[in-house]
Parts: structure tokens; C-alpha cells; sequence
């Protein structure tokens, strides 16, 4: 099993292109089971350095189901990985050990989990002054962190916080604005 490094790669005009196929072959084999699929992480954002990894979230009704899709998943060369960690999703990832190529984010949609992603993803794509900040923080830590995977994604998670706050904030101050305006 190769240990997982971070390598960024420049900008892909691709990776919406590889997304789009994956989400052709998820809807393929889950069908209606699927309530929402997005193309998240770094790969979603025009213009921004990532691992070239395509992060995909799938919303579905209910987290118990996840067992039932494994199996369906797998003929698709989608691997389960439990992560106990992951209270509110399940993780299944594409590719060779280290190396792979997709990863598949499975949770509840309209969760916390499911809103975070999105809020994230728009935010970054809605300022692009802050998508390069977090571009410059993650070369940063990926020439620290090459070898340490585990490490690079944690250290991210404040920036990632932060903006899932401003995100939330924006979003609030402008259902405000939008009620006294009907009032």
C-alpha cells in the first residue's frame, strides 16, 4: 500500500469533465437513492491548485442506507473505507492505494455535513481574492506536509472553518435584508 503524499497540480479544466463522468456512472448504479450529487473540494474551484483528486458528495435520505450501496458502488470501482471519525458521512474512495483518483463523501442532504461542503465551495468560487489565500495556504503546508497527509488536511481545517462562518453570516444577514425589504 503506497502512503498517501500531497502533490498539487495546477488548475485541470478536466477535472469538470471527470466529475461529470462519475456522476453519470453514481446516477447509473444508485438511481433515485441519489437526493442531491455536487463536485466539491479543491477541484470544483476554477483557477485553484489541488491534489488532483475529484471530491464528489452524494445527499441521500437516510445514513443507515449506506450498506445497501456498497456492493452497487464497488461494481463502479468505489472502495468503502469506514472512518470512524466521520460521524455525519460515509467515505469511499477510487484509485489505487495512495494514488486514487476519486473520492465519494456520503451524507444526509440539507446535514450540517451536506451544507458545510456547498458553503465552502460557493464561498471560494464567489471570491476569488479568498480562494487564492487558501491556494497560498495550502502550498504552504503541502511543501511542510508532503509526507504527511493526515497532517496537511488538518491543518487546513481553521481557514476552512473561518469561511464556512463568513459563508453563514453572509447568508443570514442577507435573509435580514430580504425580510425588511417585505416588510
Amino acid at each position: 500500500m503506497t502512503k498517501p503524499i500531497v502533490i498539487l497540480s495546477e488548475y485541470n479544466p478536466n477535472w469538470e469533465k471527470q466529475f461529470e463522468s462519475e456522476e453519470k456512472r453514481i446516477l447509473d448504479i444508485l438511481g433515485d437513492r441519489v437526493v442531491g450529487i455536487e463536485h466539491i473540494g479543491s477541484t470544483s474551484i476554477k483557477g485553484l491548485e489541488a491534489k488532483p483528486i475529484i471530491d464528489i458528495i452524494i445527499g441521500i435520505q437516510d445514513l443507515d442506507e449506506v450498506p445497501n450501496y456498497v456492493r452497487p458502488l464497488s461494481e463502479i470501482e468505489y472502495e468503502y473505507v469506514p472512518k470512524p471519525m466521520f460521524k455525519d458521512r460515509r467515505f469511499f474512495r477510487k484509485g489505487l492505494w495512495g494514488q486514487g483518483t476519486c473520492h465519494l463523501h456520503i451524507c444526509e442532504f440539507n446535514s450540517s455535513e451536506w451544507i458545510e461542503k456547498l458553503l465552502f465551495r460557493d464561498y471560494l468560487r464567489l471570491h476569488p481574492q479568498v480562494a487564492k489565500e487558501y491556494a497560498s495556504l495550502k502550498k504552504e503546508l503541502a511543501s511542510k506536509y508532503q509526507f504527511d497527509r493526515p497532517t496537511y488536511t488538518k491543518k487546513k481545517e481553521p481557514f476552512i472553518k473561518t469561511i464556512i462562518e463568513k459563508a453563514n453570516k453572509e447568508i443570514h444577514s442577507k435573509k435580514k435584508g430580504m425580510s425588511a425589504l417585505l416588510n
